[in-house]
C-alpha cells in the first residue's frame, strides 16, 4: 500500500508542471462594467506596449480588443481582435471574443461564424459551455429580433409607381 502511494506522489510530482511565466499584466479589477476610466486608459497603455513587445501573441491581441471594447472603441477593439484571430486561427479566446464583438455589433452572420469556429477550438466543457451559451444567444437574436435582409431586387419598378401615384395625386388636387 505503501509502495502504491508512493507510485502516485511521484506520478504526480512528475505531471505537474513548474507556472509558465505569463505576458499577461495582471487585471485588478473584478467587476469590468464599474472599472474607473483612469484606470482603464492605464491598462489598455500597458497592453498596447505589451503588444508592441511581444507582436506574435494573440493573448495580448485578445485581452487588447477586450479593453477597447470596455473603453467604447469599436474599431481599434475590432482590429485588434481580428489581428488575434490572424496570428492564431486556433486561439479559442480569440475566436470567441471576435464573436462577441460581433454580437454586440448585431452583425449576426460573422459572428456565428467566429463562435462556430471557437465552438470547434472548444477543448475543455467550459469552454464548450460558453461557445454554446453564445451561439444559442446569437441565433435567439436572430430569429427573434433581427431581421439580415438581402437587398437583391431592383428598386426602379417600385420606384417609378411611387413617383407616378404621387404625380397623379398632385395632378388631382391641382385640377380641383
Amino acid at each position: 500500500m505503501e509502495s502504491l502511494s508512493k507510485a502516485l506522489v511521484t506520478t504526480t510530482a512528475a505531471v505537474v508542471r513548474p507556472p509558465q511565466p505569463s505576458v499577461l499584466p495582471p487585471v485588478l479589477w473584478r467587476d469590468p462594467h464599474h472599472v474607473p476610466p483612469e484606470e482603464l486608459a492605464t491598462h489598455i497603455l500597458r497592453l498596447e506596449h505589451a503588444c508592441l513587445e511581444h507582436p506574435e501573441s494573440a493573448d495580448l491581441r485578445t485581452c487588447l480588443g477586450m479593453a477597447y471594447a470596455m473603453n467604447y472603441e469599436v474599431y481599434k477593439s475590432m482590429d485588434a481582435l481580428e489581428a488575434a484571430t490572424a496570428i492564431a486561427p486556433s486561439h479559442f479566446w480569440a475566436q470567441l471574443k471576435c464573436g462577441e464583438l460581433y454580437y454586440r455589433l448585431r452583425v449576426l452572420q460573422r459572428a456565428e461564424a467566429q463562435t462556430l469556429k471557437a465552438l470547434a477550438l472548444a477543448e475543455t466543457p467550459w469552454q464548450l459551455s460558453l461557445a454554446r451559451k453564445q451561439l444559442q444567444e446569437i441565433r435567439r437574436v436572430g430569429h427573434d429580433t433581427a431581421r439580415n435582409v438581402t437587398w437583391n431586387k431592383p428598386l426602379l419598378p417600385p420606384t417609378l409607381v411611387l413617383c407616378g401615384m404621387l404625380l397623379a395625386a398632385a395632378m388631382v388636387m391641382l385640377w380641383t
